[in-house]
């Protein structure tokens, strides 16, 4: 049981991580990104970073308190 426990221990905190990074982040943009442009390249992950860059530049979002 011992053994399980910590698999899954190992498996949250990788979770979490990939998460905080923004790892998990890209990862799900390139799956989106196969489904409905099947055809099209998939960006390097400094590419999808710089476009996030300049879509939060041009869409800002006012934020309260």
């Amino acid at each position: 049981m011992r053994g399980a426990r910590g698999v899954r221990w190992l498996r949250a905190v990788r979770w979490y991580l990939r998460e905080l990074t923004g790892e998990a982040e890209y990862d799900r943009y390139c799956e989106r990104h196969r489904r409905h442009h099947p055809l099209a390249p998939i960006p390097t992950r400094r590419e999808y970073q710089t476009l996030r860059s300049l879509h939060r530049e041009e869409h800002p979002q006012s934020r309260c308190c």
